[in-house]
């Protein structure tokens, strides 16, 4: 998956600033995919000069010229191709577990820290997690909120983002114990 591929697929919420996609691919898209602000305003304007998107120049008072972006039929058309293809299996490429694997012949208390260091990055975005499927959900049940909503994905993935860091916590525990055992910490 390119970049471009899940900007339009932020970009299928609504017309957004580069500043506002920012925002809104931290809340959603950041579940599965990362990008600098940097790197989104590049790709935002290959992406305008490749016609998947357009931008509307809005003039504010006391603030610079805003570009609003939005999904052209070409944009529509390459997003109906991506959801065409097949994806690639997940694959594992993190940091962390290269220092665990190399565990043994380590610093074994760095990578413990690291280790329980992730147990607190991923409470942390679990929380975050949590607070915006409140905010989604708002005083709804999760089966109104479905039965009201239009876009199902962006509420997918926030439960796929959910499991994860569930998952994170759960892994990096169990090792803490092994480690702890193994080398008396």
């Amino acid at each position: 998956m390119a970049l471009r591929d899940a900007v339009l697929a932020a970009l299928l919420e609504g017309e957004a600033s580069g500043y506002d996609l920012a925002k809104r691919f931290d809340r959603s898209v950041a579940n599965f995919w990362t990008a600098t602000p940097q790197q989104l305003y590049r790709e935002l304007d290959a992406m305008a000069t490749d016609g998947l998107i357009e931008a509307r120049v809005v003039p504010q008072q006391r603030r610079p010229t805003k570009r609003l972006y939005s999904v052209t039929p070409a944009g529509y058309e390459h997003v109906r191709e991506f959801t065409r293809q097949q994806p690639k299996p997940i694959a594992i490429r993190d940091d962390l577990l290269v220092m665990v694997q190399a565990l043994d012949a380590g610093d074994t208390t760095t990578v413990r820290d690291a280790v329980a260091q992730q147990i607190h990055w991923a409470t942390d975005k679990l929380t975050a997690l949590e607070r915006l499927r409140i905010r989604m959900l708002g005083d709804r049940s999760e089966e109104q909120y479905l039965a009201d909503t239009q876009s199902l994905g962006p509420y997918l993935t926030l439960l796929r983002g959910i499991a994860f860091e569930h998952e994170n916590i759960h892994w990096a525990e169990h090792a803490l114990t092994l480690i702890d055992q193994r080398f008396g910490q």
